[in-house]
């Protein structure tokens, strides 16, 4: 064989192999042609497609890249906000801070405290310096930072935490951060050493330590001398930075300067707080809310001429310097009349509202017809009696006892089908969670009755101690923290007269409008809360990106004139501005109403004083803040009742609900306590918004115990559950159970001190509890007041 070849087949021939190709023969060479090549351009066509779709999205991406890289380095946007926090305490930032700023206006000069415009980075930065030890205003600064630069020094030594660079207070703050939502993150390395081969070292050993407690994308810089900060800012003017999401859905503004106009004697002032609008666009019309000291409407808007302008020369700086008092105005918006959203927070209820005044037609026919099927009885009337006073006459027959003893019990809701427990001797079967159980009354069992039980003729004191004594030796056993004495003195059915008994906690219903408080009149609630949040999100998104007369643009510069409020909360921002920034922030619609909101929460790590439900708390809710007394529960997916808790445990998530204003989440939350009035916050729990609803229902359960006194097989008499025959009938309905699993109910009382004969599913240990549940529903407490600066 000469050289190697590839052997060829001849491709197979088959004759009408598809429907197409039967009548092909049929058609013109010049008709076979043009079918072929339409043929050929639609597998060219569709690739075609697809190569120009993927370059249009990436065109689309590459000009919105463009387009944010224009808006943050341009003149319309605002001065990035660089919050400097020191891990350690002995860190000095007023140095570095001073570096950066000279750094920065170089060729122009400072007009604004800590905020600066420079020409060589094509950037304007506000500088703001955490102070160490004090969390408000670490937290407040955090809300607004576009940059977070942890300073860590490489020669710190903190002896009370695990990291050599990071001191308890800097943890905590972290740890607060975290929950926040972390915005963009850099850290600087201080103190290093001069020699090359040490400081590569100690500033790699340093990153090392820090790597875990920041985010991947978190970069360390070295800070020690002009020219490092020199090259962070090269990099820093093109980096992409990052907000919380939450951030992105309201517009703030930071306020730069905080005045106020006094209005001679009057309560009520117009607050002024001048900066720059951030994240979104600020409509006349909305109301606001300044951080801390609630909500209100604004009664203008000025537009004032930019203090800080990217493109301006160092002379035209200088005279704008010399006469930064008298602000040159651009524009004024005043709301419209027609749209002012109105400053609603509490709704007004109407006492009258639930009265019947007058009966319907439907009442008046059904009447009717009940008076035609009533027998007409012939008495004796007095001459001259009308049917009208006929109707008044009580006969002795028409009298009904309604104090009878044995029509009492108490009610015992059943499953979904809504039936009621009775008072029954057949108790044959009882259903509870999944579980059935069947109990009989035996020849065997009702044989051994006279000798079992007795009655006891014991004292008080008696009955306190023996209690006592048993209560001692079932202490170690199992802890019960729903464990409630019944009172001597008090019958249980007065003491429990709200609670009442769950055949099944998961299945039994609840009905969430009964009996509700009267603090529900003045709340609001939602016919479906996603829907409203997704049409208010909706609505907001289409304000921010159509053009108003009302609304100012972001990047502007404006003063907000906030009307009628407090003077005493208005003197108390002006001392806070002093060392924290004050905040305010943009409204959704409804977010000024008043609800019953929740939050996932979960108790801080560092906080070990217990905390009660119904404790005066303050919320941290995005910018917002606000005071809460909360009531805590635990969450169960397969049902719609939840089980109230006494405290916030720690290392477990909880629900804690409080009436406060509507918030839509996401959203996060810190939760800080104020043990007394000069005393510092402190961080007691972390979570976030979960949702609005005054539906949700929160049970509280108390466990009635008793002791088995005498047992034989399935029967038992119980003792120190309750102490009057009265109070073993209301409950008869109500089912038993024992800490050992076994299940069962209440025959009848014995005796005249609250003994009871039980019959249960299965042999009773006589070291056994016999336990009962009573559930009844709970609720928030309403606070003092809404906000920490308005007490």
């Amino acid at each position: 064989m000469g050289g190697s070849r590839v052997q060829v087949n001849k491709a197979h021939k088959s004759r009408f192999s598809s429907k197409s190709s039967r009548n092909l023969h049929k058609t013109s060479v010049k008709d076979r042609l043009a079918i072929s090549k339409a043929e050929r351009n639609v597998g060219k066509g569709a690739r075609a497609a697809r190569i120009q779709r993927s370059k249009m999205i990436r065109d689309q991406k590459r000009a919105a890249v463009l387009k944010e890289k224009r808006e943050l380095s341009g003149s319309r946007s605002p001065p990035r906000v660089i919050v400097l926090f020191a891990l350690c305490a002995s860190l000095d930032l007023e140095s570095l801070a001073d570096d950066l700023l000279s750094l920065l206006s170089k060729d122009t000069c400072v007009v604004l405290p800590g905020t600066v415009a420079s020409s060589e980075y094509k950037t304007r930065v506000t500088v703001l310096k955490a102070p160490h030890g004090d969390l408000l205003s670490c937290m407040e600064m955090a809300k607004v930072a576009d940059l977070m630069v942890f300073v860590a020094s490489a020669k710190s030594l903190c002896e009370e935490t695990d990291s050599n660079y990071v001191d308890s207070f800097g943890n905590q703050c972290l740890s607060v951060f975290r929950s926040l939502g972390l915005p963009s993150t850099a850290v600087f390395i201080r103190d290093l050493p001069s020699d090359l081969k040490q400081r590569n070292e100690l500033k790699k050993t340093c990153t090392s330590s820090l790597a875990s407690e920041f985010p991947e994308d978190c970069k360390f810089y070295p800070a020690d001398t002009k020219d490092e900060l020199h090259k962070f800012l090269w990099l820093f003017k093109e980096q992409r930075l990052k907000v919380p999401h939450w951030r992105t859905q309201r517009s703030y503004l930071l306020a730069q300067k905080v005045g106020a106009v006094y209005e001679g004697n009057s309560e009520k002032c117009t607050l002024l707080l001048t900066g720059y609008l951030r994240s979104r666009s600020l409509s006349v019309n909305q109301l606001v809310h300044v951080s801390g000291a609630g909500d209100f409407q604004l009664s203008k808007i000025e537009l004032l001429k930019d203090p800080c302008p990217l493109n301006s020369r160092k002379n035209q700086d200088l005279m704008d310097a010399d006469e930064m008092n008298d602000t040159e105005v651009i524009g004024s918006l005043v709301p419209d009349p027609l749209n002012h959203e109105a400053l609603v927070v509490e709704n007004i209820p109407d006492p009258l509202a639930g009265e019947q005044t007058w009966p319907t037609e439907a009442e008046m026919a059904k009447a009717d017809e009940d008076q035609k099927k009533r027998k007409i009885k012939k008495r004796s009337l007095p001459h001259g009696t009308s049917e009208y006073q006929a109707a008044w006459i009580v006969d002795d027959s028409d009298e009904s006892d309604f104090d009878d003893e044995n029509d009492d019990g108490m009610v015992l809701d059943e499953g979904e089908d809504g039936l009621r427990g009775k008072e029954t001797n057949k108790y044959s079967e009882f259903d509870g969670d999944d579980v059935s159980l069947r109990l009989g009354d035996s020849e065997e069992e009702t044989d051994n009755d006279s000798v079992m039980m007795e009655v006891d003729n014991l004292t008080r004191e008696k009955i306190q101690d023996e209690l006592k004594e048993l209560k001692e030796a079932h202490a170690a056993d199992e802890e019960f923290p729903d464990e409630v004495d019944t009172p001597l003195d008090v019958p249980a059915r007065k003491r429990f007269a709200k609670y009442r008994g769950l055949k099944s906690f998961r299945t039994s219903s609840w009905d969430p409008k009964e009996s509700l408080p009267q603090d529900y009149a003045k709340i609001f609630e939602f016919d479906n809360f996603k829907r409203t949040q997704k049409h208010v999100l909706a609505k907001a998104l289409e304000l921010d990106q159509e053009i108003s007369e009302h609304c100012i643009p972001v990047g502007s510069y404006a003063r907000l004139q906030i009307k009628e409020v407090p003077s005493a909360v208005a003197s108390k921002l002006c001392l806070l501005s002093k060392r924290m920034p004050v905040t305010t922030c943009g409204l959704l619609k409804h977010e000024s109403k008043v609800s019953v909101l929740h939050f996932s929460v979960k108790k801080h790590e560092t906080y070990d004083a217990p905390i009660k439900s119904k404790e005066e708390l303050v919320f941290h809710v995005g910018f917002r803040q606000f005071v809460g007394r909360p009531v805590f529960s635990s969450e169960f997916i397969n049902t719609d009742k939840n089980k109230m808790e006494r405290f916030l445990h720690a290392g477990r998530f909880s629900v804690a609900s409080i009436y406060a204003p509507i918030s839509f989440p996401p959203l996060p939350s810190i939760i800080l306590k104020i043990s007394g009035e000069n005393a510092a916050p402190v961080v007691a729990a972390v979570g976030s918004l979960k949702t609005v609803d005054p539906d949700r229902i929160i049970l509280k359960r108390v466990i009635l115990t008793g002791y088995p006194q005498r047992v034989s097989k399935r029967k038992a008499s119980v003792r120190h559950m309750f102490y009057n025959p009265e109070d073993v009938k209301w409950f008869k309905p109500v089912e038993l159970y024992t800490k050992r699993g076994l299940r069962g109910r209440i025959k009848e009382p014995v005796g005249t001190h609250g003994t009871m004969k039980c019959l249960l599913n299965g042999v009773l240990e006589q070291r056994d509890t016999v336990c009962m549940n009573l559930f009844k529903r709970a609720y928030p407490k309403w606070p003092t007041h809404y906000f920490p600066l308005s007490e």
